[in-house]
């Protein structure tokens, strides 16, 4: 595969020489009134946050004409993407350079994730369904618990308010691309309810153009997908998506929601080459906030993950997980800027599976209380949980974090953290290949920032570390996983958004060096699947009844394997977008993805699509 190159060992300190003097000359506003609850599990402004975060809102998801989450988090800062050949296909994401199972996604408040496999399915969140996104950079275990190594990704669903009212979308593209959706929701009484539904279908194109067996070649077992082939790997989803509410009083509110997506993807195997998949969220949530000094929240959630796997018509396999969750959680105002949270979480997860496991059920229960205080212009949070598990016993996590505000806008952030990771059941019980003596994956995390926040521009500026022991992989002298491996990641972040001339601009660059400290052969190589370097730039402008767009996104090399031999060359690609307003609630939007249709893989062996087409009507009344 062809692709090009993109490394400079000096980018992020050349964009902020660049890119500051261009936002000073800005001069239309910048929204920063963006709250995030996934730092806190309290609502914070953006500006307020003393940990780096980023809100990607409605409107934003819209404008970006993305038809997956993958392809709307792709270059955002710390975030790198590998996906196994298009839409439907397994997508993973890495945040500041730890393993993919070491981010912790939420939906409406709700874990979502395998229990075997230890990871969300991203490919199979309907886009049309999400209102917006929470990204919280750097371990959050000391609130959440397992997997926060990396950070926080929070869907939340649609939401309605305002008057009853209808919508709808439909879009077709490249690979015999075809999408609907439609919806109704809005506010009725002391009560609020929405309901949509949403479908995705495309042929797709070769996922894989890996090779099986050489029998010429002694224990050659192939490679890629070890098979060969060479035919359309389409994708299927349909989603449903309904929620509502109801004010009892001015202090006693009730919410409920449910997320189903059943998806159907094909992809090139030898030994399944077909999936039918279910992701299923529900979540109920009792909020009494009796006056302006105490709010009490009661949460119950539950997430299915299912997959009935196929070698063409013949059924290879099924598993499925299912995740209760409850929580009790109290915040209480101290005194003026001085709030106190304290709360209890509780998880149990459940498997069934055509594989036997030795155990099929664990629980896990939590308590954590966490302080945030602002004194003038000084701010302090720190929080600190423990982690009852079934399997593993006692687990205590903690942060500190502190802001200065020098006026104009101007901070400085600084935050230490440790998080943990608990082993899936594939690692402890999955037959043949499982050790049930392993321990948790630890972390120990360092961040300092600098950010500045102003009416008509904002950036930010975060160099970070993050000490990983104990990570689980193969051990060769007692041919299991086990607890052997050590990782030291290091990493800078730059964004800055702003409006020059009647353009948005938003550009975020990232420098991870993600390395092997295990000792070994493997010492001080790039851990797999992460670039070095990412940079993403937004450009948006309206005119009139039109609103254009560009996205470049890039990315530098990056290795498919630990022995740094399998090397991705890098790449970067641009998006065009148009918009037209043919009516206050009509819009048309038209997308040409990957315009010079440049070939790269983000996995070895698994194809992404070149140049792409996409046109869309959309109909969404406003007030």
């Amino acid at each position: 595969m062809q692709s090009r190159t993109f490394s400079s060992p000096s980018l992020l300190a050349l964009a902020v020489a660049m890119a500051l003097p261009i936002a000073a000359q800005a001069q239309d506003a910048t929204n920063l009134d963006e709250i995030v609850v996934s730092g806190t599990r309290t609502e914070v402004s953006v500006e307020d946050s003393l940990v780096p975060a980023q809100v990607i809102g409605r409107e934003a998801i819209q404008r970006s004409q993305a038809r997956s989450l993958g392809e709307l988090l792709q270059g955002r800062a710390g975030i790198s993407i590998a996906n196994q050949g298009g839409a439907g296909k397994i997508t993973t994401l890495n945040l500041r350079g730890a393993e993919s199972d070491h981010v912790l996604v939420l939906v409406d408040g709700v874990r979502m994730g395998s229990a075997t496999a230890g990871l969300p399915a991203l490919q199979d969140l309907p886009i049309d369904q999400i209102d917006r996104v929470e990204i919280v950079r750097g371990p959050r275990s000391s609130l959440w618990g397992s997997e926060a190594i990396g950070g926080v990704i929070q869907v939340f669903t649609r939401r309605n308010t305002g008057k009853v009212r209808p919508n709808f979308r439909i879009g077709v593209g490249s690979d015999s691309t075809r999408e609907a959706s439609a919806g109704i929701g809005g506010g009725v009484g002391r009560g609020w309810f929405g309901a949509d539904v949403a479908y995705a279908r495309t042929d797709g194109f070769n996922a894989c153009r890996g090779r099986g067996p050489d029998p010429s070649i002694p224990f050659d077992f192939g490679a890629g997908c070890f098979t060969d082939e060479p035919d359309r790997d389409g994708y299927r989803n349909t989603s449903a998506n309904l929620r509502g509410g109801y004010a009892f009083t001015d202090t006693l509110t009730l919410e409920a929601n449910a997320l189903r997506a059943d998806g159907k993807s094909e992809f090139d195997g030898s030994f399944t080459n077909r999936s039918e998949t279910v992701q299923q969220v529900l979540g109920t949530k009792l909020r009494y906030a009796p006056s302006d000094k105490l709010d009490l929240l009661l949460s119950l959630g539950r997430n299915d993950d299912k997959s009935d796997d196929f070698h063409d018509a013949v059924q290879s396999g099924y598993f499925e997980t299912r995740r209760y969750v409850a929580s009790a959680q109290g915040d209480f105002t101290l005194a003026a800027n001085q709030l106190l949270t304290a709360g209890i979480d509780w998880q149990d997860d459940k498997v069934e599976s055509a594989t036997a496991f030795d155990v099929t059920q664990r629980d896990n229960l939590a308590g954590f209380v966490e302080y945030q205080g602002r004194f003038g212009a000084h701010q302090l949070q720190a929080s600190v949980r423990n982690d009852d598990n079934e399997q593993f016993g006692n687990h205590t996590t903690g942060s500190l974090g502190y802001g200065f505000g020098f006026g104009n806008g101007l901070k400085l952030t600084a935050s230490v953290a440790t998080g943990f990771k608990a082993p899936s059941f594939n690692d402890l019980y999955y037959p043949g290949y499982s050790n049930p003596l392993l321990e948790p994956e630890e972390s120990e995390s360092v961040n300092l920032g600098i950010a500045q926040y102003a009416d008509t521009w904002n950036w930010t500026f975060n160099v970070y570390q993050n000490k990983v022991d104990q990570l689980i992989s193969y051990d060769a002298a007692i041919f299991l996983p086990n607890n052997i491996d050590e990782a030291r990641i290091r990493g800078a972040e730059f964004t800055v958004d702003f409006a020059l001339a009647g353009f948005d601009i938003a550009t975020q660059l990232s420098h991870t060096d993600p390395r092997n400290r295990s000792a070994g052969f493997n010492y001080d190589n790039l851990l797999a699947r992460r670039p070095r370097n990412t940079a993403r730039i937004d450009v948006d402008r309206a005119f009139g009844a039109f609103r254009t767009g560009v996205t470049f996104n890039a990315a530098g090399e990056r290795y498919d394997n630990l022995a740094n031999t399998d090397r991705l060359g890098g790449y970067s690609t641009l998006d065009l977008r148009l918009e037209y307003a043919i009516a206050p609630a009509w819009t048309l939007q038209a997308k040409v993805g990957n315009v010079f249709d440049r070939e790269y893989e983000t996995v070895a062996w698994y194809n992404q699509a070149g140049r792409t087409y996409g046109l869309s009507l959309r109909y969404q009344p406003t007030e």
